[in-house]
């Protein structure tokens, strides 16, 4: 028999196992808090569950557990982890400090198969998904790592986390359950390159959550080149379902634009930008590229992004320029791999 994943179940789920196997329901609330509040790597270290159970769990549970393979630390104080999964498998996480407490960057999947041509994390396809339990795993280790907790979090390493949807929303619900970390939902970010059937369906989950469009680009044509999930979803079928989105949960939808230069970055796409917003309560990211080795694009200059960011203020679009962190060890927006470097 196949070992089920226990740190993976919500707590509905693992009320449900745990009841198959005889014990009370208030068991598995304990199990919960042992996994996911004092976020222990083995059943022995749950004193307050019967022997018996333990071993029943032993048989037939794991408890996912991750590695650092490397560990790399920025002149501004992030923090990069090469993570390597118990099948040899290996993920970037990054930390990042703030005055208002610590941001983690969590990946979704091993690679991905987006193919957007200015990121990292796809010039080697998608491997595989990772379950709940693996995401979870990045903060719960970085945290025991760096001896803080962590507040706000944010789905933009590497993968896609509507491209696996299931493991992305059962990371959501049970970092954000009162019985584990209780991170609120309005602390996590969650960015998509867009796609949209599966915009609609988080849509009437009405999770607490803030959505990120990557953007990049005010036309589909133009968003073609760099994005080619373009191909299947319009620029105008992408605003139809952020604005379906808005409309259903209320929440503010932020746009992730990176700057490329020559690209996206004239007073034309700031105008069609504004239009493309218009009505929306919404919110543009404005990311200077970063440079990633085998991509032909470079970074707007410092002049030309804050004149995009002034044209779009003008035109009454919410626009800040985001911050640069971790860009020496390669840790910023686009450049994280799954690779052993």
């Amino acid at each position: 028999m196949e070992k089920i994943d226990i740190k993976s179940l919500q707590l509905d789920q693992l009320k449900e196992y745990v009841s198959s196997l005889g014990a009370k329901a208030f068991v598995a609330g304990q199990i919960y808090t042992w996994l996911h509040e004092k976020c222990v790597d083995s059943f022995d270290e749950m004193t307050n569950i019967s022997k018996p159970l333990r071993e029943k769990l032993k048989e037939e549970c794991y408890i996912t557990t991750l590695s650092i393979r490397k560990k790399q630390v920025s002149k501004d104080g992030t923090i990069k982890y090469l993570y390597q999964l118990a099948d040899g498998n290996c993920i970037e996480t990054v930390l990042m400090r703030y005055e208002h407490g610590n941001s983690i960057c969590v990946s979704c999947q091993v690679g991905c198969r987006m193919g957007c041509t200015f990121c990292a994390s796809t010039q080697h396809g998608k491997v595989r998904d990772l379950t709940a339990s693996e995401i979870l795993q990045q903060l719960y280790h970085t945290e025991k790592d760096i001896g803080e907790r962590v507040s706000n979090i944010v789905m933009m390493g590497i993968g896609e986390p509507l491209d696996n949807f299931d493991n992305a929303i059962a990371f959501i619900r049970i970092i954000s359950s009162p019985q584990g970390k209780n991170i609120s939902q309005r602390n996590i970010s969650l960015s998509t390159c867009g796609i949209v059937p599966k915009i609609y369906e988080l849509a009437q989950l009405k999770l607490g959550i803030t959505l990120s469009i990557s953007l990049h680009a005010t036309t589909t044509e133009k968003r073609k080149v760099t994005m080619p999930i373009t191909n299947a979803y319009s620029v105008e079928e992408l605003l139809k379902a952020c604005r379906d989105y808005a409309k259903t949960t209320g929440r503010r939808i932020s746009f992730e634009y990176t700057m490329i230069k020559g690209v996206n970055d004239t007073d034309e796409d700031a105008l069609r930008l504004s239009q493309l917003l218009k009505g929306m309560i919404s919110h543009v990211n404005l990311i200077p590229l970063n440079p990633v080795d085998g991509s032909a694009y470079t970074q707007s200059d410092d002049r030309a992004i804050k004149a995009f960011q002034k044209k779009l203020t003008d035109l009454h679009v919410n626009a800040t320029i985001r911050r640069r962190l971790g860009q020496d060890i390669s840790a910023a927006c686009g450049q994280l791999r799954n690779e052993n470097r």
